[in-house]
Order: structure tokens, then C-alpha cells, then sequence
């Protein structure tokens, strides 16, 4: 069984400031309550092909992954895959504006195996907590 979160929020900012603040991952620990720390593996910013490995606390457990930027049109999409982790994920941020700012979308997916297959359905509700937490957190950084 695999895991599917999508979660979205409005933030008052025009969304060239929403998307480029989002999309750098050196920003990743200001508002995502659970990343503890952010290397990059490949030169900055951000582009498609882009590695970047992340250090988290997620569930009671330490969880190091390495994402791969696989798809960037700035102020629009952002997508990111896992090239080494727990298990197969993939992050989607999308951006459109809105009246009065900017709608993101943050999408989870993934096929988590082992032990991580049989509690999908808590896994999911954990990450759904932790994405509003995290979008409201974003939110708050930017609206200021």
C-alpha cells in the first residue's frame, strides 16, 4: 500500500516570492518542523538534477535521504525524488496565484516497504499533521 498527501494552503505573497523562498532547499529547516539539516551534494541553487541530502526526525526516528530535483519550472512546479532513502518518495510543490496570494500544493508519494508498508495508513496521517504544520510554518516566514 503506498502513501498519497496532498496538502495546500494560501500564503498573502505573490508567488515568484512564495516559489522561490519554497523551492530553495537551504530554506527547508526554517520551515519544516522535522528536517534538522540540509546539504547539498550538487552546486546550488536549485536545477534539475540538483542532489540535496536531508537529515529528519519523522515518527520517534532519524531518517537521512538524498533527493534528486527531477522536474523545475520556477513559479510553477517543483518535483523531487528520492535517490536514497528509507524508501521511494517523491515531493511536489506547486504554485499558482490566487486572489489575494499564492495556493501551494505540497504532495508526499510514495511505496514505503518492509515495516513502512504495513502502517501506510498511519504514516499518511502523520505526514498529513506534519505538512500543515509545515505549510502553516512557511506561511507565517513569509507573511511576517
Amino acid at each position: 500500500m503506498g502513501v498519497d498527501v496532498r496538502t495546500e494552503t494560501v500564503i498573502r505573497r505573490p508567488v515568484e516570492e512564495v516559489a522561490a523562498f519554497a523551492a530553495d532547499p537551504s530554506n527547508a529547516p526554517r520551515w519544516y518542523a522535522n528536517i534538522s539539516s540540509v546539504e547539498w551534494e550538487t552546486a546550488p541553487p536549485a536545477a534539475v538534477g540538483s542532489r540535496i541530502a536531508f537529515v529528519a526526525r519523522f515518527l520517534g526516528r532519524r531518517i537521512a535521504y538524498t533527493y534528486e530535483i527531477t522536474e523545475l519550472v520556477p513559479g510553477e512546479r517543483l518535483v523531487m525524488r528520492t535517490a536514497q532513502g528509507p524508501f521511494p518518495m517523491r515531493t511536489t510543490y506547486t504554485w499558482e496565484p490566487v486572489e489575494g496570494g499564492t495556493r501551494m500544493t505540497l504532495r508526499n508519494d510514495g511505496e514505503p516497504g518492509g515495516f513502512g508498508a504495513l502502517t501506510a495508513p498511519l504514516l499518511e496521517r502523520a505526514m498529513r499533521g506534519a505538512n500543515r504544520k509545515d505549510l502553516a510554518a512557511l506561511a507565517a516566514i513569509l507573511e511576517g
